[in-house]
């Protein structure tokens, strides 16, 4: 039987990306002339900074028309560690940092294809010249590696059951195939799989009604349900339509890394046992449970999520992308909603995850372009959370950025609209970046605990004091609007670099500093602006000038200014709450300088005798600073008249939020 040729030629070889490829570039050059395709060399690992890598690459030298090599593509049994260690910390060694090349071969990556075996079909039958392909009424199964073109319509199901070191190629050339009970495509073994989408056809996999139960062990749940490693490459458009199961469903990898995925599925919407990983493509969810998920309870250094390219758009009954190990964003595109998104926070069910992107394991992001609208947190981790960059816009009725160990944010810009509590940790450390959160509770919260675990639900944490708890910023821009505390560490809080505002809270119940141990500030400029009945400063380690003042009950909108003894601003900033107190640190206040402090048509002198001025107790009423009357101002300012009132004297704070404005401060 011969096989006939597909019009599509094959594109020249990418062997370019590792120095190995020199080694066997002699020999790939002259396979290339006779072969389908051909890849590079692949090591796969796990997403985590401290994974290990187990290479198994394929022993033979080409890839001709059987299919039965990849080049020198690996098998991509990626190994994920979970770092987790007592601390709760993480490895950041750089240099296991991994790329798409660790993770996807040239043929995955390629989408190419040459000499093909034509497999016609037609209703419930098919017609194929090739020995490899039986067809029977209602099924056509694949026996050997190669390249297989399918076209026309087809009620049954495609079954590829090759030799262990076989590959298949699937070329989806207009092609619908339905499956009444079962999978469309049922991978029973293979070494792996690629199906490829022409440029330009429309196809579709769909299992309509309740799976029948299978005469082995095997549970096939899923429209497309594979054994063993599978890519979807090419650039045509695949439909995956599941009434009852699953969407696609593979017990090893799955890649995805070119073409247009619309996946519609009762539970989830891609499922790989091993890893999923995604290196583009358009890739569309809308899913009964989890959108992405991967998970193995048989190695916990496997179960990973990877995605470095393409456009996710997922709508979930539960989360959007859930991995039990680890999940290494590098870049794309995603749009996720959760659970029917944050306006649904009184629906949800507390025994049920409803998250934007969960890991058990490490979660890093390194880049790409977030919007996400979830019941649950938007980002959360068992262990520690990363982000070096990337753009996100989140809406969530839980917390914005969680993480049970560490949180830990270098660069990147996060605008949190709507949240319970911005960014928590046992740690929670800032570098970089530039942070914006509205939250309904505390804006950044550093405390020991967890928040229910992997299948944990959502609501506010319950917290304690925590010695291990600190919250410690080097750097970035981080603008907070708190309902509740705005920075909160149930241990320390260390400041050294960066710009903090801080609008909030305006109930007398929380503060805008408050922490367990010790607070210090050493560099950076710190502005903050609200009620008194908790207001707290730095201690006494700090060594940057720290003023807390109150200020009487100021309305949203009212500028405060601070100058020095010589008239020059050092900071001037208009709360877009309502307020009582302010907190000014800069590295121009001085430990013996004399300032004035300016809100609204009221001023009063301030002068340090120290690097921290108004103390504060948590309480409210005279608390540092030059002496106050019985409601005065504990940052010090007039002595009381006859009515007992200093400048911090007045009403009880109203109960007005507001939104975060224009925030500047001149240092």
């Amino acid at each position: 039987m011969t096989a006939e040729k597909c019009c599509k030629p094959g594109k020249a070889d990418k062997m370019k990306r590792k120095i190995l490829a020199v080694l066997v570039a002699t020999a790939l050059i002259a396979s290339l002339f006779t072969s389908c395709d051909s890849g590079t060399s692949s090591t796969a690992s796990s997403s985590q900074q401290t994974s290990s890598v187990s290479d198994a690459t394929d022993s033979s030298a080409s890839d001709n028309v059987s299919g039965n090599d990849e080049s020198t593509d690996s098998s991509d049994s990626a190994e994920s560690a979970d770092s987790k260690t007592d601390s709760g910390t993480s490895s950041d060694d750089t240099e296991n940092q991994l790329t798409a090349d660790d993770m996807f071969s040239d043929r995955d990556l390629s989408g190419e294809y040459s000499e093909c075996v034509d497999i016609m079909l037609n209703n419930s039958t098919a017609s194929c010249s090739d020995s490899s392909v039986t067809v029977t009424d209602g099924s056509v199964t694949i026996t050997k590696a190669g390249t297989y073109k399918l076209s026309g319509t087809f009620t049954g199901q495609i079954i590829v059951n090759a030799g262990d070191s076989d590959k298949v190629q699937l070329v989806l050339d207009n092609a619908s195939i339905t499956k009444d009970g079962s999978a469309a495509l049922y991978v029973i073994n293979a070494d792996k799989v690629f199906v490829t989408t022409v440029n330009g056809t429309e196809n579709t996999l769909a299992s309509t009604g309740e799976f029948a139960s299978s005469d082995d062990e095997t549970n096939i749940d899923g429209a497309v349900f594979s054994k063993s490693d599978i890519t979807f490459n090419g650039s045509g458009t695949l439909n995956v339509n599941c009434e009852s199961k699953h969407g696609i469903v593979t017990k090893d990898d799955l890649k995805i890394t070119g073409g247009t995925y619309n996946i519609t599925s009762a539970s989830q919407g891609l499922s790989g046992k091993d890893s999923v990983r995604i290196a583009g493509g358009n890739i569309t969810v809308t899913s009964g449970t989890d959108g992405i998920h991967s998970e193995n309870a048989d190695d916990t250094e496997k179960g990973y999520v990877y995605i470095s390219g393409g456009t996710v758009n997922i709508t979930s009954g539960k989360d959007c992308i859930d991995a039990s190990g680890t999940i290494d964003i590098k870049d794309g595109t995603f749009t996720l909603n959760a659970g029917g998104g944050s306006s649904e926070k009184t629906t949800g069910d507390d025994s049920e995850s409803y998250k934007g992107v969960k890991a058990d394991g490490v979660l890093t992001i390194s880049g790409g372009t977030f919007t996400i609208d979830t019941l649950d947190d938007a980002i959360h981790s068992n262990t520690d959370v990363t982000v070096t960059g990337g753009t996100f816009d989140i809406s969530t009725g839980d917390d914005g950025i969680h993480a049970d160990n560490n949180t830990v944010v270098s660069g990147g810009e996060i605008t949190i609209e709507k949240c319970y509590e911005g960014l928590e940790g046992q740690t929670v450390t800032i570098s970089g970046g530039k942070i914006t959160l509205t939250a309904s509770d505390d804006g950044i919260n550093a405390a020991g605990g967890d928040n229910g675990g992997i299948g944990g639900g959502f609501g506010p944490d319950s917290f304690s004091a925590d010695s291990n708890a600190k919250i410690t910023i080097t750097g970035g821009e981080i603008h907070v609007n708190a309902s509740g505390d705005g920075l909160d560490s149930n241990g320390d809080l260390e400041i050294s670099g960066g710009t903090v505002y801080v609008y909030g809270p305006t109930s007398g119940g929380d503060g805008s500093l408050d922490y367990e141990g010790n607070a210090v500030i050493t560099g950076g400029t710190v502005i903050m602006a609200g009620s008194d009945g908790m207001a707290m400063n730095f201690g006494s380690e700090s060594t940057q000038g720290s003023i807390l003042a109150s200020t009487g009950n100021a309305s949203a909108g009212t500028t405060v200014k601070l100058t020095d003894s010589s008239g020059n601003i050092i900071a001037e900033f208009t709360p877009t709450v309502s307020f009582q107190t302010v907190v000014i640190s800069t590295p121009d206040i001085t430990s013996d300088g004399t300032y004035t402090l300016t809100v609204g048509d009221s001023t009063q002198e301030i002068t340090m005798s120290g690097y921290i001025y108004g103390s504060g107790s948590g309480m409210g009423g005279g608390m540092g600073g030059q002496p106050g009357g019985m409601g005065g101002g504990f940052g010090g300012g007039d002595r009381p008249d006859d009515n007992g009132q200093g400048f911090g004297g007045g009403n009880p704070p109203d109960m007005n939020g507001g939104q975060n404005g224009n925030m500047t401060a001149n240092a």
